[in-house]
């Protein structure tokens, strides 16, 4: 077991707290603090405290000691997951997640171009899936997934805004999930968008002001236009789902899934991988066609409660092979930690003590280690609440 020396990224969207106070540092940070990375991501590998080395280059010395031979016949002698924790005080984009198949498709396509990996054109950059799953620590604001086509028909008629008129007659007549999805790439590709996206939030006033049933994504879009001002992307996230996560619910990104989180803190757990295709509030590369192709419009990005498996211990289960989150509630009487093969654990609150065959570590709450497959079985005692990321079920 390894203690992990975690890579904070410091995003503008980020905020100055959440991390910061996981972590028991001074709040407010001196920056914005987005993401807390814990894993072996190349772009971003944790450092292992107790010795001079980075999480990937350890795993790449004797992958099938730390990651067990099952996991690399199933992913290479890569860790197939990423723990994270993500604290937003602004909106990020409007984003879609590809397949397997389409990354692998897309990698080697922009490759075939001669895109260089760090060119910001690229949508992908490598050749992994990035299902990905968000558990709230706090009360986290989120757009994820399509409207039906006959609530985002009255989202449009509510607005009354003229233009938009024949794209909800549109959607009253055709009522099937891709014509939503014709529908929001009209949207992002409207001719003149300052015009469009200023009546629209002219609009978002009166029904957020009242206590219709679009009083809280009109609100949430006139928020969001203060730090992304003239952007298309308000327009189209009114065609979103608008979801307010309460600590412990998680939502469940799979590939083609459209979403943008909007405001809050919590853990999120995905595939290796950093491929995303942004349609808006973004200053990053926006490639419409490219998200039209990999958006999935009949996908509802479920919400998910943890499940009861033991004393102590919830999962969160979703489809994704390279990943499964659990959550801990450690008492004094230890227990033995779920899932095989790698793991991380992040302590969030109280302190943690591991112990396996191999060697035992401490953790204090923001603080996390690394569990190698050869330090199975492993026991942990609290008291502690503690997230596990472990690979996913074969």
């Amino acid at each position: 077991m390894e203690l992990l020396q975690p890579v904070v990224r410091t995003y503008p969207w980020g905020s100055r707290s959440g991390i910061a106070g996981l972590q028991g540092r001074s709040v407010p940070a001196d920056g914005p603090e987005a993401e807390l990375w814990m894993g072996a991501h190349p772009s971003g590998p944790s450092g292992l405290a107790r010795r001079d080395d980075k999480l990937d280059a350890f795993i790449a010395a004797d992958p099938d000691r730390e990651l067990g031979p099952q996991v690399v016949a199933r992913f290479g002698p890569r860790l197939p997951f990423l723990l994270k924790v993500l604290s937003a005080a602004q909106a990020l984009s409007i984003q879609v997640h590809p397949s397997r198949a389409q990354a692998q498709a897309g990698f080697r396509a922009e490759n075939d171009r001669g895109l260089a990996l760090d060119d910001p054109a690229r949508n992908y950059v490598d050749d992994w899936p990035k299902p990905e799953l968000l558990c709230a620590l706090t009360p986290f604001e989120v757009v994820a997934g399509l409207r039906t086509p006959a609530d985002a028909a009255g989202l449009l008629r509510a607005l009354a805004v003229p233009e938009l008129q024949p794209l909800a007659a549109d959607l009253e007549t055709s009522p099937a999930p891709a014509a939503l999805a014709r529908v929001f790439g009209d949207i992002l590709d409207w001719p003149d968008p300052g015009r469009l996206v200023s009546d629209v939030l002219a609009a978002c006033g009166p029904l957020a002001a009242g206590a219709g049933p679009y009083a809280e994504p009109c609100a949430a879009a006139l928020r969001v236009a203060v730090d992304h001002p003239g952007d298309l992307g308000l327009v189209a996230m009114l065609l979103m789902r608008h979801l307010v996560l309460q600590p412990g619910q998680a939502l469940f990104m799979p590939a083609g899934g459209l979403h943008a989180y909007l405001e809050g803190t919590g853990i999120e757990v995905l595939a290796n991988s950093d491929n995303v295709v942004r349609a808006g509030l973004t200053p990053k590369h926006i490639d419409v066609p490219e998200l039209l192709k990999l958006l999935d419009p009949a996908v509802t990005v479920p919400v998910l409660s943890p499940c009861h498996e033991a004393d102590g211990v919830s999962r969160y289960d979703s489809p994704a092979p390279e990943f499964r989150l659990y959550r801990l509630d450690l008492a004094h009487t230890p227990l033995e930690l779920p899932g095989d093969g790698p793991r991380i654990l992040l302590c969030v609150d109280g302190a943690v003590a591991l112990r396996s065959s191999t060697g035992s570590v401490f953790l204090d709450q923001g603080e996390s280690c690394f569990i190698s497959a050869a330090d199975a079985p492993v026991r942990a005692a609290g008291p502690a609440h503690a997230f596990l990321a472990t690979p996913g079920e074969p």
